[in-house]
């Protein structure tokens, strides 16, 4: 008797093009703000219209790459701005609250680079900024819009894995030593844990949630303070899910779920575009991304999902809800502290 489904269900992704649009601007054109940039651009009908940095020569350099309308060397100006429907926030960690609370007093809509926050507190004062002012806010937790995440969601929906019991996600990237860069000065947020962790804790709380009975965490700290490694293990009622992240040791980037029924193993990258498999006994089915996108290009996903949310009048989105992006801070907080990383 066969354990697995004959075929795999479709994904339900938003599509890139033909939906509704808006006119985005982008806070602090840094690496990301470039990939989330060009990969938009090129894939969706989504438009950037505006760009602010503190530098006006780096906006203005970053709007003449990108085609962008206007620049700003102020981020108060941008804002401003009638013409901007929706502020990306692209700048590191330690910004973000700020950035997101000045747009969001000014009546836009955010999308605000993940982590949401440094920390939970900071995470929740910008949740119940936005729905204070009534206006949408996500985290940009772009792997969750991902064609495979989607179809992933129906097959646990559908329990085709049978209860999952064994979850494991890593993310490690070896960053060269530099005390004042993002990754390992503390004052911009730094450590393993926000930067890659993030994505780990957020595929185990996907599968299992974000409410375990206990959270357990071993690692290591750089010179700065910051976590360079870490390992956390949630332990739940008849489940366990281990999330790793490193930025001194290239890793895998894989996630597994290991069900009553079947295994379900991602490519790596797990969390970019890709595919997986799932194996019950002898069967096997593979699930592939067919669009021609690589890692980052699928930065793109999210945001014509986030134009029709916004369309639809809702003020955060149900795949991926503020709370949620709350929940994994409190993780990464308690984490971080057992660790004793700044």
């Amino acid at each position: 008797m066969s354990i697995l489904p004959s075929t795999l269900p479709s994904s339900t992704h938003t599509p890139l093009r033909g939906g509704a649009t808006l006119r985005w601007g982008i806070l602090a054109p840094g690496r990301i703000a470039h990939d989330w940039a060009t990969t938009v651009h090129a894939k969706t009908d989504q438009r950037v219209v505006a760009v602010a940095s503190r530098s006006a020569e780096r906006a203005a350099a970053f709007a003449v790459t990108h085609g962008v309308e206007r620049s700003y060397g102020q981020y108060e100006a941008l804002v401003g701005d009638p013409e901007v429907d929706i502020v990306y926030i692209a700048a590191p960690h330690s910004e973000h609250r700020v950035l997101a609370e000045l747009a969001i007093a000014a009546g836009k809509h955010v999308l605000i680079e993940k982590p949401m926050a440094t920390n939970a507190e900071d995470a929740a004062a910008i949740v119940a900024a936005a729905r204070a002012a009534g206006v949408f806010a996500m985290e940009a937790m772009w792997s969750r819009f991902l064609p495979q995440t989607t179809v992933l969601r129906r097959l646990l929906d559908d329990g085709v894995l049978g209860a999952p019991r064994q979850v494991s996600a890593d993310f490690g990237s070896r960053f060269p030593f530099d005390p004042t860069s993002r990754a390992f000065d503390p004052a911009l947020g730094g450590g393993s844990l926000l930067d890659l962790g993030v994505y780990s804790i957020w595929f185990c709380g996907l599968v299992l949630g974000l409410d375990p009975e206990s959270v357990r965490t071993s690692g290591s700290l750089a010179v700065t303070g910051v976590d360079e490694q870490a390992v956390v293990t949630l332990d739940y009622a008849g489940a366990t899910a281990v999330a790793s992240s490193s930025m001194v040791a290239h890793t895998p980037i894989v996630a597994a779920i290991g069900g009553e029924k079947a295994v379900l193993s991602f490519d790596s990258p797990f969390c970019g575009v890709g595919g997986f498999s799932i194996r019950a006994d002898e069967e096997r089915l593979v699930w592939r991304d067919p669009a021609p996108l690589l890692w980052r290009d699928g930065l793109c996903y999210q945001a014509p999902a986030v134009a029709a949310h916004i369309a639809a009048g809702l003020t955060e989105a149900p795949e991926h809800p503020l709370d949620r992006s709350v929940e994994q801070l409190r993780v990464i907080d308690e984490a971080r502290r057992q660790l004793g990383a700044a």
